[in-house]
C-alpha cells in the first residue's frame, strides 16, 4: 500500500493498482511497479506504507485497533494501537471466547466420535460387542473433553485462555500446549 504525501502531510492512500494524480500531473499505474525506484516515487510525494506490527496480536484473542498512518523522516509507517483482550466470559448475550471455545470442542469431539459411532450403532442393530479398543478409545475422549472443558472454564481471562492453546517445543523437539490433546485412535 501506498501513501500520497504532499506539504508534509498524507492526503491519500493507493493500493497502488491504478493510476495517480498528484497535483496537476497523472501518474500512469507504473509508478509502483519496477519501471519506478522508492526513490523516484518519495521525489513525487508517493511513498511505501511501512507497517508496524509491534503491537498487533492474535486476533483470535484480541481486538487489534486500525492502523493509524504517519508521515515522518522521509517515511510513512502504520502503526497499530494497543489491542484489547476479547471477552472471555458471555457478556448481554454475546458468547465469550469461554463458550466459543467449549463449542469447538465439542464440534471436534463430534467428529472424532463420528468415526466409530457404527460400532455402537452396530451393537445396538445386532448386539455384536464394541471392539474395547474402540470403547476405551471413545471414553478417554469423553474423558479428555471433560478435562479440556473443566480448564478453559477455569481460565481467568483471555491472556490465560491463549496460554492453554499455545504450543511449546519440548526438550525432545515436541510441540504440546498445555490444555492437551484429544486422544486418537490407534
Amino acid at each position: 500500500m501506498f501513501a500520497i504525501v504532499e506539504s508534509g502531510s498524507i492526503t491519500s492512500y493507493t493500493k497502488g493498482n491504478r493510476g495517480v494524480q498528484i497535483g496537476d500531473i497523472k501518474h500512469s499505474a507504473d509508478i509502483f511497479t519496477s519501471k519506478w525506484t522508492e526513490s523516484e516515487r518519495n521525489t513525487i510525494g508517493v511513498y511505501t506504507i511501512e507497517i508496524d506490527e509491534s503491537n498487533k496480536k492474535n486476533e483470535k484473542w484480541y481486538i487489534n485497533t486500525d492502523i493509524s498512518y504517519a508521515f515522518s523522516g522521509g517515511k510513512v509507517t502504520g502503526t497499530y494501537g494497543s489491542a484489547t483482550a476479547r471477552e472471555h466470559a458471555d457478556k448481554d448475550g454475546i458468547p465469550g471466547l469461554k463458550t466459543i471455545l467449549i463449542n469447538d470442542l465439542k464440534g471436534e469431539v463430534k467428529s472424532l466420535l463420528a468415526q466409530t459411532d457404527w460400532y455402537v450403532v452396530r451393537k445396538a442393530d445386532t448386539a455384536e460387542a464394541v471392539p474395547s479398543s474402540v470403547a476405551t478409545h471413545r471414553a478417554a475422549v469423553r474423558t479428555k473433553q471433560a478435562s479440556m472443558e473443566t480448564s478453559i472454564t477455569n481460565a481467568a481471562d483471555t491472556a490465560a485462555l491463549e496460554t492453554l492453546y499455545t504450543y511449546t517445543e519440548q526438550g525432545d523437539g515436541s510441540l504440546t500446549r498445555p490444555l492437551g490433546e484429544l486422544p486418537t485412535l490407534e
